[in-house]
């Protein structure tokens, strides 16, 4: 079988779908991959260190669909850089679906079987391919980082950075992972909170009561932080407004909020994406992908999100490429197959 490493073609993006590990690890099970060339400069991989791991590198994503069975990408690919591939190709990456209906049906047109690795569910055989989990854990040490740097004042120790923490989710099983890391958690645990989590393990939008009594809880505790960084998001609509311009005005001189959900809107009423502005002298950074500011370390996470999912599709004994479209995890992430979209959800 063949695979497929395409240059990611949005020029924000410094991530790649493969890493020369991933590269020598697909060879092991049988599988060639072609690259296209410079794919992984930006993540501080090199031409050279693909080949070095048995990597194929051409100079043009057609040729390195050409003849591939599976393409793998960070960011959806155009149905435009796919024309001209053998059909049926298989498609991996983030295909950021929701209120993006057209470019999916487009994918379906030229009978591409695409997966969304956003949709993995969260159950313990797909932990290690939850792409949601390993970039967001990247992403919220980098806001540690940034906001610390913009905070102005030294933090009181040195080998850790010494904060108090405190943290809130609506997800019950969230609680446990805030206090076995010596952070407290704040939340409204009601009898909506504790089941405000679906069987994927993904949040639920809570009712406007219990938005309400979260948002007195937080407005209460946010006027005595130092640090904000806000992380909310719900599939398929804008980030929930969580801190209001009233939360801003309320807290200290010199404080930072750091938003790591700007691209889908904010969850501070205030935030911009990709700028840093001040208001009352309080920072508010709208922090847009984060990770690709440690793009070697977020690809390397991805990669292996990726190889441990298609890995599940190759034959160990025959070294073939097949999909078993009957499998919890195929059936969670595939969004098109033979010219059909196959989740209701994204079709227009």
């Amino acid at each position: 079988m063949r695979i497929a490493i395409l240059a990611e073609t949005d020029r924000t993006e410094a991530r790649v779908a493969a890493t020369p590990e991933t590269v020598k690890k697909f060879l092991s099970l049988g599988a060639n991959t072609t690259i296209q060339t410079g794919a992984g400069i930006k993540s501080g991989f090199t031409d050279a260190a693909y080949q070095a791991q048995g990597g194929q590198i051409v100079d043009s994503a057609a040729a390195a669909l050409a003849h591939a069975d599976v393409a793998l990408c960070v960011r959806r690919p155009n149905a435009s850089t796919l024309a001209g591939a053998k059909e049926n190709l298989a498609v991996i990456s983030m295909m950021d679906p929701f209120g993006n209906e057209t470019a999916i049906g487009e994918l379906a047109k030229i009978n591409v079987s695409a997966f969304a690795m956003e949709l993995m569910p969260r159950i313990t055989r797909a932990q290690t391919m939850d792409v949601l989990s390993s970039q967001a854990n990247l992403a919220g040490y980098r806001a540690v980082i940034e906001a610390a740097a913009e905070y102005g004042r030294s933090f009181p120790m040195t080998r850790r950075l010494g904060a108090i923490v405190t943290a809130t989710d609506v997800r019950p099983a969230t609680k446990e992972q805030v206090e076995s890391l010596g952070a407290k958690f704040i939340a409204v645990e009601n009898d909506e909170f504790k089941q405000a989590e679906t069987s994927g393990g993904y949040a639920k939008e809570m009712s406007l009561d219990y938005q309400k009594a979260q948002a007195d809880l937080i407005a209460s505790h946010i006027s005595k932080q130092d640090i904000v960084i806000t992380t909310a998001l719900i599939p398929g609509r804008p980030a929930p407004k969580l801190v209001t311009e009233e939360m801003v005005q309320s807290m200290r001189n010199g404080s930072v909020i750091v938003d790591l959900a700007a691209e889908r809107g904010g969850n501070c009423a205030l935030t911009q994406a990709d700028e840093i502005i001040t208001v009352n002298d309080v920072k508010i950074i709208g922090a847009a992908n984060l990770t690709c500011r440690m793009a070697s370390t977020a690809s390397s996470l991805y990669a292996k999100n990726l190889f441990a999912f298609l890995e599940t599709m190759i034959s160990k004994e025959t070294k073939t490429f097949s999909i078993n479209w009957d499998d919890e995890l195929v059936k969670a992430t595939a969004l098109t197959r033979e010219g059909v979209v196959l989740d209701q959800r994204f079709i227009k």
